[in-house]
């Protein structure tokens, strides 16, 4: 509700605000269009009777959005939750992907850096993540388009498959689709798993402290299952919270990455409902990026209590935590 209040009212404040400039686009376009007609139009694209005090827009806003109706895009001339309904899988494809991929490798890296801690493996990936993830997302975006699509031309640049492939559940759509998919994938893995490699590290190190990881290792147990089965399962707690909350953050921060690509994504529709002043299009892609956060945000709370137990307990049990 609260999402919904505020996604009205940003619109709202914005110079112009969408009914006027609604307005003034049909008025250009068609000037014998009578001032009802008008209004019927906007009605009709931007979700609300141009005629009506404020409150009862609102009102009517909310009650349309709880249904289910996010408005007519007026660019593309679709119901705006058609448009992001068909957006969202290839958005959480892509994104969601990269970020599995990322936490993994950022879990296994963190917890053998910090099982030879002081080595020169640990002082070459340390570096190179600190390196990575000093580099913005896009910036890797804009090298790797440079490298394997200008220069050595091996992937394409737009779009989520060729056109001459038919789409369906068949191996070379698949294999096309993945292909398109490969350096967006890429842009988010390479910057992204510095950060959270250093941070399992950090929790790694800790961990190595304990008094059973002593025990397993005067059992001789073998390096990587020390590593993975004591260590990373212990370290990577602290961690989960981030992680869930960065995947809510696959829809907004897909904003500039599937522009970059043209990728037909949430991201991608969002930023075009931006750049057209395409009102209807442009709450949607705010309203479900704003819901995504939320729900992450409540489900990393809820969770994380059942995942470790000493959480939710009380100061004492924290401290021996």
């Amino acid at each position: 509700m609260l999402v919904i209040t505020i996604t009205f009212g940003l619109t709202r404040l914005m110079p112009g605000g969408p009914v006027e400039y609604m307005r003034a686009q049909l008025r250009a376009q068609n000037p014998n269009l009578s001032t009802e007609e008008i209004n019927q139009m906007v009605q009709a694209y931007v979700g609300v009777k141009p005629d009506e005090p404020l409150p009862m827009q609102y009102l009517n806003y909310l009650v349309q959005v709880l249904q289910g109706d996010l408005g007519r895009s007026t660019f593309y001339d679709q119901p705006v939750a058609s448009i992001y309904a068909n957006a969202i899988p290839w958005t959480l494809f892509v994104l969601g992907t990269a970020l599995i991929v990322t936490f993994v490798i950022s879990v296994t890296l963190g917890a053998l850096l910090a099982y030879k801690e002081g080595s020169r493996v640990d002082t070459v990936v340390s570096s190179i993540s600190v390196i990575m993830n000093s580099v913005p997302y896009y910036i890797a975006a804009i090298v790797l388009i440079a490298v394997f699509v200008t220069w050595l031309g091996w992937f394409p640049l737009s779009g989520r498959s060729s056109i001459d492939i038919a789409p369906g559940f068949n191996i070379p759509f698949i294999l096309d689709v993945t292909k398109h998919a490969v350096l967006p994938m890429l842009s988010v893995i390479l910057t992204g798993f510095g950060a959270q490699t250093l941070g399992m590290r950090g929790n790694s190190v800790r961990v190595l402290g304990e008094d059973y990881i002593r025990v397993a290792q005067l059992r001789m147990l073998p390096t990587h299952r020390i590593a993975m089965r004591y260590v990373a399962r212990n370290a990577i707690l602290p961690i989960y919270t981030g992680f869930i909350i960065q995947i809510a953050f696959i829809l907004g921060g897909s904003v500039i990455l599937e522009e970059i690509f043209r990728y037909p994504g949430v991201g991608f529709y969002f930023f075009n409902g931006i750049s057209s002043r395409d009102y209807p299009l442009m709450m949607g892609g705010f309203l479900l990026i704003s819901v995504a956060v939320v729900l992450a945000v409540l489900i990393a709370d809820l969770t994380y209590g059942i995942l470790d137990p000493r959480a939710s307990s009380g100061g004492g049990d924290s401290e021996a935590y």
